[in-house]
This record gives C-alpha cells, sequence and structure tokens, in this order.
C-alpha cells in the first residue's frame, strides 16, 4: 500500500475513502451492474480531483491546463484504484478460511 499512497498526493487520500462508499452504494442499491462500478467509481475519482486541481493551481497557460489535465487524470485513477484495493481488503480479511 505504501507504493500506491507514495504517488497519491496526500490532500487526495480522502477522495479514495469518498469513492470506496459511493461504490458501496451502488453496489448495495443495485443500480448496476458490479462489472461497471470501477469505470463509474475512475470516472468520479477523475471530477473530484479535476475540482481539487483546478481549485489549487493557477492555469493561464497552455502548459499549466495540460498539467492539470494531466494531474486531475492520474490522480483519478489512483485514488480510484486505491478505494478498490481498500474495498478488496476488507473482502478478504473478512473471509474465514
Amino acid at each position: 500500500m505504501e507504493q500506491i499512497t507514495s504517488y497519491v498526493k496526500p490532500e487526495l487520500l480522502v477522495v479514495a475513502v469518498v469513492l470506496y462508499f459511493i461504490g458501496m452504494g451502488l453496489k448495495s442499491a443495485q443500480a448496476v451492474k458490479d462489472k461497471y462500478i470501477p469505470l463509474i467509481l475512475g470516472g468520479a475519482g477523475i471530477a473530484l480531483c479535476a475540482v481539487w486541481v483546478l481549485a489549487t493551481c493557477p492555469i493561464g497557460t497552455g502548459q499549466e491546463i495540460a498539467m492539470a489535465v494531466f494531474t486531475a487524470i492520474v490522480q483519478g485513477i489512483l485514488v480510484a484504484g486505491l478505494s478498490t484495493y481498500i474495498n478488496q481488503t476488507i473482502k478478504q480479511l473478512g473471509k474465514n478460511e
């Protein structure tokens, strides 16, 4: 887990927890098929990270815009992956073998 969290900005770790709860809500509501939940969480992660990037970074030049887009996408995918990792860890710890 340390390898994953070393790439995620500390301010965005809370987004992984939010995505975990969104995923649990989607699963319990049975609103979508389970196979689509990671894709939805990925999109939500990118969107939430984009809000954070837009709120915290100066965006004036083309280079700054490109960097903001890149950061939002990469951080969004990482936090979505982290939320899935949290979900799987909890499932595995709950198994009786």
